[in-house]
Order: structure tokens, then C-alpha cells, then sequence
């Protein structure tokens, strides 16, 4: 019942997502966190200003993730050591809840969520995005993941407040306490079309290799 609080800490609120070098069998390292709040949006990159991040969350109350009870949070405070004692609202659970399921993407679709260039991209995408950059050092490749971490941040807020409203109408006088749902908050990196396309080729790739 932790979505009860939203409404009123929402100004004290982080929405939070990692991505991660992840691959079945392999290890996993955090390449990039977003961390948005209603009005600013940080990313934090992997070699160079990861280390701020555990400063920067202690600044708020309320981390609202997607599957970050699994996944982000863990990892976080393996990797970087970060306290993360915040009062958390896993998404993942309270859409469940309501009927939703398939993961984040699959959320957002159902609710009407359009992602735009980054429509049918998804982790394991991110992983091949970061492994790009490391391989050919293309800053549009940095630039991809960064716009697809940010994208799933900066949607988790919208999700929240719509997951919010309909537990809301559930309850007495519901209708008086519904909140407004943001528009979509910009984001300052252009996913690449060429970028994207190598990612897919590489999975289509894998596939046929496998089969």
C-alpha cells in the first residue's frame, strides 16, 4: 500500500533504472543509471561520473523502480556500495496488481506509451548499445543507451501516476485526489537510427547462428 504516500512526497520522489552489461551466463555491470525527478534528469556513465551516484539518491525519500527489488536496487548496492534505505515502490508489483504485466515496455504500451525511435528495443539491446561503444568508441552509441536508460526513467513517473489514479478510484471520494499525468518530459539524447539497426542485425545474427 506503499502508492498511498506518492501523492504527498511526490516532490521528494526518484525514479531510478540501471542498465547493465548482463548477459546470460556473464557477469553483470552497472554501465548507466538514470535518475530522474519530476524536473531534472541525470545520467551517470561507467568510467567516468559513476561514483556520484550514491551521493546524488541520498537526496531523495521515494525510489519508484520498474523489477528494481530484483534487479537495480541489488546491484546498486553491490556495485557502488550505495545505502539505498529509501522507502521503495516497485512499479512491477503494484501494475501486477492492476492487470498489467509483460514487463516495463509492455506497461507502457498498455497505457499508451509511445517510446518513439526506441519503439521495439529492449535490455538486451542496452547491453549490445554499451558493447558497441567499447568496441568501435562511436559516441552515438553511448548517446543510444543513454537515451534508452533516460526513456525508462522518465516514463516510470507517468506509469506511476496512472498506476496511482486507479488505486485511487478504487476508494471513496477516489475521483477528488486523482492527479494530472505529466506530459512526456524531454529527453537531451537522440537514440540512432544506424546504431539501433547494427544492435538487431547483431541479434538476428545470433539467432540464426543458434539455430
Amino acid at each position: 500500500e506503499l502508492w498511498r504516500i506518492f501523492r504527498e512526497f511526490r516532490h521528494r520522489v526518484a525514479y531510478l533504472d540501471i542498465e547493465t552489461t548482463a548477459r546470460p551466463g556473464g557477469g553483470c555491470e552497472i554501465t548507466t543509471v538514470a535518475l530522474y525527478d519530476g524536473q531534472s534528469l541525470r545520467t551517470y556513465i561507467r568510467g567516468e561520473n559513476l561514483w556520484e551516484f550514491p551521493q546524488d539518491v541520498m537526496g531523495y525519500k521515494i525510489l519508484v523502480t520498474y523489477n528494481g527489488r530484483c534487479f537495480d536496487l541489488p546491484i546498486l548496492r553491490e556495485s557502488l556500495r550505495a545505502r539505498l534505505d529509501h522507502v521503495h515502490i516497485d512499479l512491477r508489483f503494484l501494475l501486477s496488481a492492476l492487470g498489467f504485466r509483460g514487463g516495463l515496455k509492455g506497461c507502457e504500451r498498455a497505457m499508451g506509451i509511445e517510446r518513439g525511435d526506441l519503439e521495439n528495443v529492449d535490455g538486451y539491446f542496452a547491453v549490445l548499445f554499451w558493447e558497441d561503444y567499447l568496441r568501435t568508441e562511436d559516441p552515438r552509441a553511448l548517446e543510444t543507451l543513454l537515451a534508452y536508460n533516460s526513456a525508462d526513467a522518465v516514463n516510470l513517473e507517468r506509469l506511476m501516476v496512472k498506476a496511482y489514479n486507479m488505486k485511487v478510484l478504487e476508494t471513496p471520494f477516489g475521483e477528488e485526489l486523482l492527479m494530472d499525468v505529466p506530459p512526456p518530459h524531454p529527453i537531451p539524447f537522440k537514440p540512432d537510427k544506424g546504431i539501433i539497426e547494427r544492435a538487431r542485425e547483431r541479434i538476428s545474427a545470433s539467432k540464426r547462428a543458434s539455430n
